[in-house]
């Protein structure tokens, strides 16, 4: 409870720092999310909203949710890895490695790699679904 008071202290604190700004937030924009098992799911205010709660959102291209699991990033980061090798393929005839890496390079591999430090897969069957398109692309390379 005391770290639910002190959360709810700051939240206030930022309100009267946006007051004294000229500014407000956005409280439906504004969420809580919760994390852990022994966490009292306490209600907080902020512009005398209660906030809503979150089980997932997305901040900075990066899915979040409350029980800290990477599955739903690592299919997004699949999927769109995946659109943008199926633009390589409908784009170019030649599958020779001299045009066709430096393509992987600049366009794919930024997918698979942004903030990876903070969603790096854990769980096999994520990790299986990011080396399905690194396979995929080594036989794009391949198959001329």
């Amino acid at each position: 409870m005391q770290d639910a008071a002190a959360l709810q202290s700051d939240l206030t604190k930022l309100e009267n720092w946006a007051a004294n700004w000229k500014m407000r937030f956005n409280v439906d924009k504004c969420k809580v999310m919760h994390f852990g098992r022994n966490n009292i799911n306490a209600n907080y205010l902020l512009n005398g909203s209660v906030l809503g709660i979150s089980l997932m959102e997305k901040d900075l291209g990066v899915f979040v949710d409350h029980k800290l699991s990477n599955s739903r990033q690592c299919h997004s980061v699949a999927t769109k890895a995946n659109k943008v090798l199926s633009c390589i393929k409908k784009s170019i005839d030649s599958r020779d490695e001299n045009i066709f890496l430096p393509l992987y390079r600049s366009l794919v591999r930024p997918h698979l790699e942004y903030a990876v430090q903070f969603w790096a897969p854990v769980l096999k069957k994520d990790i299986n679904e990011l080396e399905r398109v690194q396979r995929r692309a080594t036989k794009l390379a391949k198959s001329d």
